[in-house]
């Protein structure tokens, strides 16, 4: 039997009970360091990534060789031209990438994988999206968030010998979270999955299925209901697609990435044996959220190598295009741009590898790190193939294949800007990261002060917080006054021709700074701080710019260290660090100057109608139909285009 969910029985969740949801999947303690988090405190623990960690050198040959023959793949069978123009990844090349193993990367070698380390995963996922995007998501979403990252996690060995053996070389697979009417709030999920016997009975609509049209194997959240002998709530299951009831609806189009196979899946009254089951009732969201702790790492490497393409680019087309009688990038208007590309690139594999290797050693907690390396890759990288495009000029805006048509070059700069746009969305929009990571980031003041600016609270319990608050702000605040970063001989080991130590200590004391302000702002607002999602959201951004600097700074030495152009690495460091203080700056200054009141005040007007009048003028091209599709449960009504690849 099956409980059927119509739009009107859809879960009504209040906001506090959407944020109750999401407070009880994020994981409560802290039980390993993490970097990001004390910086957010304003403690500079440079400890903590300094020496920079590498890769064990068995796992160095490993990853390299694997590299090589990924290389030669991509650079004799990958036409990523054809890919753009058919909108699809050829089946020969995704057998080949079988082959190859590629899509056991991050499987264990017990389970038919290949066992490498998030760091070759990494350098994998960009070098494979930098021949085609589609082909870096194909993989990731198979790898980073599909069957093989949650049962790695959560599974018990008997799923893993089950499953991780048929992942590794023959099977595509699948993450399904996101509804029609379900984003971010997954508190309001409508798909059920009811208990009947030994099995739960799927019932719902699933959108934006990345690899779902070809996926072999699903991971579905969806929401069990409680009752006598089960706890309920949202709950990770492991579901064949060709299991009856499962309906591929529609192999689903963007503005970029098109030869990805995304889709909208619909489940009626789908048998999935309680054995598929990952983790207990309830645990769904906590493990969506911590397969992202590192599944996140894969989106900033396709920004990385997104960035390492906009520099080959611009130097070369820069240097051959002249202008007024040298060459454009003699020009500043033009190098500025491409001094940003280069430090920019530089600081974001930077950010990439320091996190992918913390990751690899386990010995930190990197759930700020991996989000932020997400969230300030994919604005980053935006904003260098949008310079790209203007360093092109009228080029830019014109298609490879129109470029090819006429004689030149074939540069895809115009796809690139469309493929990296869906980056500042996918895994946790921009908006959303923020809010994440602001969470995190003021968890030790909502532990100790929560009560204390929660309204609903009692007295009693007011007064044990406001204790527990002054016992703790009494030994914080007073370390937020000095520290190293006042003291001109500190990290002076940052000091080999070109000085970054200068830049470590503004890291320092910009994040007491940041922790102050922070405090300032709770003092402030008090529970009203979380609705002042434009103050943290520059808060967040801060910390991302300090987090940047900082690893930036420690691969250069690094690699001044083991002699890998550390003169070069050192002055793009310094490039970088220069370029991030002035951005830190202006966010500081509009962290108490800003149009935050005034915008609120507009906003009310728009959703009033207040503003009608302004829209006239112009006529609407969008047509008739609702702003969100019909996902109640059902049969469906639609051909199956699921096309699984054998």
């Amino acid at each position: 039997m099956s409980a059927s969910t119509t739009p009107s029985s859809r879960p009504a969740v209040t906001e506090r009970e959407a944020r109750e949801v999401a407070e009880a999947a994020r994981e409560q303690h802290w039980r390993k360091p993490s970097f990001a988090k004390e910086l957010f405190l304003g403690r500079f623990r440079l400890d903590l990534i300094h020496p920079h960690p590498v890769p064990e050198d068995e796992a160095a040959e490993r990853g390299e060789e694997f590299l090589a023959k990924l290389r030669d793949f991509v650079e004799t069978k990958v036409d990523p031209a054809l890919i753009e123009r058919e909108a699809r990844i050829p089946d020969e090349v995704i057998d080949g990438l079988k082959e190859l193993g590629a899509f056991g990367m991050k499987i264990a070698t017990k389970y038919g994988g290949l066992g490498l380390t998030q760091v070759y995963y990494n350098k994998a996922l960009a070098l494979a999206g930098s021949a085609s995007p589609a082909i870096g998501v194909l993989l990731s979403a198979h790898q980073s968030i599909g069957v093989p990252q949650p049962l790695k996690l959560f599974g018990t060995e008997e799923q893993r010998e089950r499953f991780l053996p048929r992942c590794a070389r023959t099977d595509i697979s699948a993450f399904l979270l996101t509804e029609p009417d379900v984003g971010s709030d997954p508190a309001r999920l409508a798909t059920t999955a009811v208990p009947d016997g030994d099995d739960y009975v799927l019932d719902g609509v699933k959108l934006w299925t990345t690899n779902g049209v070809v996926a072999d194997l699903l991971v579905v959240m969806a929401r069990v209901p409680k009752s006598e002998g089960h706890r309920g709530g949202i709950t990770a299951f492991v579901v064949e697609t060709s299991s009856p009831g499962v309906t591929v609806e529609n192999r689903n189009a963007f503005m970029g990435l098109r030869g990805i196979e995304n889709g909208v899946t619909r489940f009626h009254q789908v048998r999935v044996p309680a054995a598929n089951r990952v983790g207990e009732e309830g645990q769904g969201l906590k493990i969506a959220l911590t397969t992202l702790n590192t599944g996140r790492l894969s989106l900033p490497a396709s920004c990385v190598a997104a960035g390492k393409w906009c520099l080959k680019i611009a130097r070369e087309w820069s240097a051959a295009r002249e202008q007024w009688g040298k060459p454009v990038a003699h020009h500043e208007a033009v190098g500025s741009k491409i001094s940003f590309i280069a430090a920019t690139t530089f600081a974001l594999e930077a950010v990439t590898d320091l996190a992918s290797q913390m990751a690899d050693e386990n010995r930190n907690d990197i759930r700020i790190e991996g989000a932020l390396a997400k969230l300030y890759a994919s604005e980053m990288a935006w904003t260098m193939a949008d310079e790209l495009v203007q360093i092109r000029g009228g080029r830019g805006f014109e298609t490879a294949e129109s470029l090819r048509a006429r004689g030149e070059r074939g540069v895809p700069a115009e796809q690139l800007l469309r493929d990296l746009r869906i980056n500042r969305i996918f895994e946790g929009s921009t908006e959303i990261m923020h809010l994440l990571i602001a969470r995190e980031a003021v968890d030790a003041h909502l532990s100790v002060a929560g009560d204390l600016i929660d309204p609903e609270k009692s007295l009693g319990d007011k007064a044990k917080a406001g204790a527990n608050a002054g016992a703790f702000y009494a030994k914080w605040l007073p370390k937020l006054v000095a520290g190293p970063g006042q003291l001109p001989t500190s990290y002076a080991a940052f000091k080999h021709g070109v000085d970054l130590s200068g830049h470590l200590r503004y890291v320092e004391r910009t994040s007491r700074k940041l922790a102050r302000s922070t405090f300032y702002a709770m003092s402030r607002w008090q529970g009203r701080m979380e609705s002042k999602q434009g103050f943290l959201g520059r808060i967040v951004d801060i910390g991302a710019e300090l987090f940047a600097m900082s690893a930036a700074c420690v691969r250069a030495e690094m690699l001044r260290s083991q002699g890998d152009h550390g003169r070069e690495a050192y002055q793009l460091a310094d490039v970088f660090c220069r370029q991030a203080r002035i951005r830190i700056e202006e966010l500081f200054t509009r962290l108490w100057t800003n149009t935050d009141d005034l915008d609120r005040k507009v906003v009310e007007g728009v959703l009033s109608g207040t503003y009608t009048w302004l829209e006239r003028g112009v006529v609407d091209p969008s047509g008739d139909g609702p702003w969100i599709a019909d996902a109640t449960p059902g049969p469906s009504a639609k051909d199956n285009v699921h096309r699984p690849i054998r």
